[in-house]
């Protein structure tokens, strides 16, 4: 199954200026027809996949260049790694944000009352 550009593009729901940019960072290399146009194989589906699913995760794009190149993730255990604790940091914000926002809902009181947003807006002040 070979796709063009613009076919490979609406299956993903991408724009094509997505994919030209993916291959300027040499994340895709799709073969080119007779007429120079570029024509995309099996192979390039699964990669866009994988594009897709790396970012999802959180990669940037030199990243996944990085892991893609070498065919195996696992040679690069210093970028899984630091990625990891990157997504724990944000875990952590972002559960903390979730409490926050929990306690206020369950807060009965005005807000400017309300001990819980209280403790929080002044663990926010720095001291003098």
């Amino acid at each position: 199954m070979k796709s063009s550009i613009g076919a490979l593009a609406r299956r993903f729901g991408l724009a094509t200026h997505v994919l030209r940019h993916w291959e300027s960072m040499g994340l895709l290399t799709p073969a080119r027809d007779e007429s120079g146009r570029r024509v995309y194989g099996e192979a390039d589906l699964v990669r866009v996949a994988l594009i897709l699913m790396g970012k999802e995760a959180g990669f940037e794009l030199r990243e996944m260049r990085a892991l893609l190149r070498s065919g195996n993730p696992m040679q690069h255990p210093d970028l899984l790694r630091r990625h990891v604790a990157e997504l724990e940091q944000r875990i952590a914000a972002a559960t903390a944000a979730k409490e926050l926002i929990e306690e206020a809902l369950a807060c009965t009181l005005p807000f400017a009352e309300c001990p819980h947003a209280q403790a929080h807006i002044n663990a926010r002040i720095p001291a003098e």
